[in-house]
Parts: structure tokens; C-alpha cells; sequence
């Protein structure tokens, strides 16, 4: 079948690149031409930002850096207000988020005890009410949960909003400066590849040279952190931290570039995928995002101008509601 305009894909996520590329594979699905070129964003890398030589052999393409961190760290010593005033809005994003952590650990240890009783309800003889009365308080707890995040998502804006409106960076010279040089390169790229790294680096550096129309205009591939940037909100998650039992938590509203989509790079290092009570409640969570794990050689593509749709890859596999992952 011919593709049509619904079902052409118009951007890729992609698992981990670094042991097991598929960059390549990711540009031809995007009909990029071998002379196509692309500009890189690898700001989540930091003061490692040009050490692109694997990347850029990876995408078989002509490729042009853009240096989002550099582009940064200049306008950031030429703006001392500027530069004081951003550290302080992430002085207290880190403070509310420390917050939003204590009292997600309540909600979240009362959500997975239902969740364990209900595996326990539909394993022994418990009759069919008493299941329906343990269905509907989860759906309670679940409710409590989501409400929270909103909220902290919320609080998050709220910060973000009072930082633009006083500080106004987009119209700082140091910023603009970069910004116009920006829009030069990009106008003689025919796409864009996000990587991984510092996630929150990646989002600020994003926002701060208000990248987010081109990054919608374009035909895109993020991997790993990147691919979390551009997703509707940014949720971090490890199950087995070193400090202790990790439950995921939401850090940011991300640019919405890929939206309903909750990546999950490195999952099968960072997620128990074989505990049925952990991945049901991660998944009606975040419903009705796809949570899908993003491990080596995995990957989804998005379909349309809209990015609607979306192409899930051989060998990926998705968080599902009913606990399996598949």
C-alpha cells in the first residue's frame, strides 16, 4: 500500500544508540535523502557536547551541531541577571520537586498495596463483589495519584511562567543573538536528532531558544533523554535506586512534541517489566499515554503531520494495564 499522508511516519524515538545504532534505519523510515541534512542537538551531554564523531557516522547523513549548551553558557555569561535568575527558578523547580516526592510516596505505597490485594482477591475464592469493591478503591487510589501529579505539574508551570514574565529571556540580546543564528542553520537542515543526556538540560536548552516550532515543522529522531524532552511530560523512573524502592515521578511538562507518549529509555536496567503489580500501576497511571520501553533496538514512530498515530517497532514492547508488557 501506498503511504499516505496519515500513515507516513514523521518522527522516530528510539532506544539507547550508543552500543546498538539505528540511526540510519530511522532516516530512510523518514524518507530523509542520503544528502539530507541534520542538524544535532546534543546539549544533554554538557561540557561533552562536540564529541559527536560516532553520532554523526551513525546517521549516514550530513550533520551540523548546533550547540545548545555552548549557545547557552555564552548568552548565560553575557546575562548575569539572566544567569542568576535561571539558577534560581531551578533552585526552586528542586525544592518543589523534593516536596512532590514525600507526598507521592504515600499515594503511590497506598496504590500498589490495592493493586497487590486485588492479585490476591482474583487468585483465592473471593467472590465477585468483594473484587468489585477492591476495583473501584483502586480506581480511588489511582485517582489520587493522577491528581497529585497534576498538581505538581501545576506548581512547576507556575514557576516557569513568573520566570518568563519578569525575566523575558526571549527577548535578551545575548539569547537573541544565538536564537538568529540558530534559525540560519536550521533553515538549511532538512531535519533534526535530539539525543540523550541530562534530561533537564536538554528541556532548558530547548526552551530557552524556543526551538519547539521547528522541532514540530520538522521531521524529527530523539533517542534515550531526548526523546523524554519532547514528550508530553517527563517522567522519571527507576525501580531499584541505590537509596531505596524508586517510584516514578513527574519532573516537567516536556515540549509536547511527541505527544501521548511516555519514553522509557534503558527500561529493561531501570523498570522490574516482570512485576504485574508495578507495570499495571504504571500504566493506568499514565493512561491514555503509551508508556513504552525504549531499550536497545527499540523504537516507535509517529505517523502524520499531527503525530497522531503511532508504529510501535519489532522488539519494543509496551507497558499494558493488565500488568504484561508485550
Amino acid at each position: 500500500m501506498t503511504p499516505t499522508r496519515d500513515t507516513t511516519p514523521s518522527a522516530a524515538l528510539l532506544g539507547p544508540q550508543r552500543l546498538a545504532p539505528t540511526l540510519a534505519a530511522a532516516c530512510d523510515a523518514l524518507s530523509l535523502a542520503p544528502d539530507a541534512r541534520v542538524a544535532v542537538i546534543t546539549a544533554g551531554w554538557q561540557e561533552r557536547e562536540l564529541e559527536h564523531d560516532e553520532l554523526f557516522a551513525a546517521l549516514a547523513r550530513p550533520a551540523v551541531n548546533l550547540r545548545l549548551h555552548a549557545r547557552a553558557e555564552w548568552a548565560f555569561e553575557r546575562d548575569g541577571e539572566l544567569f542568576v535568575a535561571h539558577r534560581s527558578k531551578q533552585d526552586a523547580l528542586k525544592q518543589l520537586q523534593g516536596l512532590y516526592r514525600r507526598r507521592l510516596r504515600h499515594v503511590m505505597d497506598s496504590a500498589r498495596e490495592l493493586l497487590d490485594l486485588a492479585q490476591h482477591e482474583h487468585d483465592s475464592s473471593a467472590e465477585p463483589t468483594a473484587r468489585a469493591r477492591v476495583a473501584e478503591e483502586i480506581d480511588a487510589a489511582l485517582e489520587d495519584v493522577r491528581r497529585l501529579d497534576v498538581h505538581h505539574l501545576e506548581r512547576v508551570l507556575e514557576i516557569e511562567r513568573a520566570y518568563r514574565e519578569r525575566q523575558r529571556p526571549q527577548e535578551r540580546a545575548a539569547v537573541l543573538e544565538q536564537r538568529a543564528e540558530l534559525e540560519q542553520t536550521l533553515a538549511g537542515c532538512q531535519a533534526i536528532a535530539v539525543a540523550g543526556g541530562h534530561v533537564a538540560t536538554i528541556l532548558e536548552r530547548l526552551k530557552l531558544f524556543e526551538l519547539g516550532p521547528a522541532l514540530r515543522r520538522a521531521p524529527v529522531i530523539a533517542w534515550s533523554a531526548g526523546a523524554m524532552a519532547l514528550s508530553d511530560r517527563i517522567v522519571l523512573f527507576h525501580d531499584c535506586p541505590p537509596q531505596g524502592r524508586g517510584d516514578a515521578e513527574v519532573l516537567h511538562a516536556g515540549l509536547g512534541v511527541f505527544p501521548g507518549v511516555v519514553p522509557l529509555p534503558h527500561a529493561r536496567h531501570r523498570l522490574l517489566l516482570e512485576d504485574s503489580t508495578r507495570v499495571a500501576l504504571f500504566a493506568r497511571r499514565f493512561a491514555p499515554a503509551v508508556c513504552v520501553a525504549l531499550d536497545e533496538r527499540c523504537g516507535l514512530y509517529l505517523l502524520g503531520p499531527d503525530r497522531a498515530g503511532h508504529e510501535v517497532l519489532p522488539g519494543t514492547r509496551v507497558l499494558q494495564e493488565d500488568g504484561s508488557c508485550h
